[in-house]
């Protein structure tokens, strides 16, 4: 992509309503613009990103056996006031009355839906277990909406529920949605945090919140350092596993336990700052019975299954990692998760020499490579390749374009290369 011809409209000021270091970023780097209160449009660059955590998100939830479908966003009064949530629910949910004055909603969430569809669909134990699951957005109507896509009233979700015949199933389908929510992460770049939460209006008596540490989280954390080392995540059975995880101390500051806290050994005690980017629950059959979803077992009796719930807020993890990974220059992006692995800093457009290079390089990165190719100064563009986040910047300029020379600059360090052309696309691409 060039520049010159790209929607990536950054701005040099930062808007006065942004008040946290994602909002700033997003709007300054061209990302997103805010449509109405707690609604974004988001630009090509900040899409590619959603796209880039869509799609990891994607391959470990099918990596844990969960089938991708879709859900519409609109969904009927009746379902809701099925498992008794309609007037429970709160003024957060969007009512709308149609034309023929059926009473309909803007899904908050997929409960009573994915339930009523799977009860539909399934009729023996023998179709058990089923995971569903889907991404898509959801509008929840925020008294305050704030922090840009951190706290907006729509937003990106992966949802996917678990259908068990028996406790130990749903329990089993939980831990291993533990893992695959930690490995998620991990390929993101980010250090997340489970911890044991609440269940909220969602419901069941087991939950875990994951938290990405940033020191502008809207929670305190106290956790043990062994989070940090990643080490549980080499572990490839769902039961070791699960219990290394629960058996790490982690808690908000609402929920720290002095005395737990006290056996952590001093030096691996962590105190710091989170952002909740995902929760699971196990529901077990509050919404299989609210809605009379029963189906036959292998004693012939009737039984209701048994649930869970998993949330990934997709949009909501592009804003946190940039809590977590940006300095005052701009955003610091994960390769796996940049919406341009490499810039192209053109430093003397008009140059046979670096145009030639400049070209070379924006034909083998393909849609890895952003070139900016406009008639700007290299100050403007190194502040704009810095603000953007990139993880690689190759500066092309003309002392070195003679000798088939480039500067590369590594966003995350500052480090910097002399190299010819091949040697830093395979540095970049490697």
């Amino acid at each position: 992509m060039r520049l010159s011809k790209s929607l990536i409209p950054a701005l040099k000021e930062t808007p006065s309503d942004a008040q946290i270091a994602s909002h700033r970023l997003m709007l300054r780097a061209g990302m997103i613009r805010q449509m109405a209160s707690g609604i974004y449009a988001w630009l090509p660059s900040g899409y590619r990103v959603l796209n880039k955590i869509m799609q990891i998100v994607r391959e470990e939830q099918d990596q844990a056996g969960a089938q991708e479908m879709l859900m519409p966003t609109i969904q009927s009064a009746d379902l809701w006031r099925e498992s008794g949530r309609y007037d429970a629910y709160g003024k957060e949910m969007l009512r709308i009355t149609d034309r023929h004055a059926r009473d309909l909603l803007y899904g908050p969430t997929n409960e009573e839906m994915i339930t009523s569809l799977v009860r539909d669909s399934i009729k023996s134990y023998r179709d058990l277990p089923q995971t569903p699951y889907h991404i898509q957005w959801k509008f929840r109507d925020e008294v305050r909406p704030r922090f840009g896509v951190l706290r907006g009233r729509e937003f990106l979700m992966k949802d996917a529920y678990s259908f068990d015949v028996d406790y130990a199933g749903a329990l089993a389908a939980y831990k291993k949605m533990m893992l695959a929510y930690m490995r998620t992460f991990q390929r993101m770049g980010i250090t997340a945090i489970p911890m044991r939460a609440d269940t909220g209006q969602i419901g069941g008596d087991l939950s875990h919140e994951f938290h990405v540490l940033a020191s502008t989280g809207e929670s305190g954390v106290f956790y043990d350092a062994a989070f940090e080392t990643g080490d549980a995540l080499a572990e490839t059975d769902v039961e070791l596993f699960y219990q290394k995880m629960t058996s790490i101390y982690a808690a908000t500051d609402e929920k720290h336990d002095t005395a737990q806290w006290a056996k952590i050994p001093s030096e691996r005690q962590r105190e710091g700052r989170g952002i909740e980017i995902g929760q699971i629950f196990y529901l077990g059959q509050k919404y299989s019975q609210a809605m009379n979803f029963a189906i036959t077992g292998a004693d012939g009796q009737r039984f209701f299954p048994e649930m869970g719930c998993y949330g990934i807020g997709v949009s909501r993890l592009v804003g946190a990692i940039i809590e977590a990974r940006h300095d005052e220059a701009g955003i610091i992006w994960p390769d796996a998760v940049a919406p341009y692995r490499a810039a192209i800093l053109n430093l003397r457009q008009g140059d046979a020499a670096t145009d030639g290079i400049c070209e070379n390089l924006h034909t083998q990165l393909g849609a890895d490579g952003l070139y900016d190719d406009r008639e700007e100064r290299a100050g403007v563009k190194f502040a704009e390749a810095d603000l953007m986040g990139h993880p690689w910047q190759i500066i092309v300029g003309p002392r070195g374009a003679v000798n088939g020379l480039v500067e590369l600059k590594r966003r995350a360090t500052g480090e910097r290369w002399e190299l010819a052309v091949q040697d830093a696309l395979t540095k970049v691409l490697g």
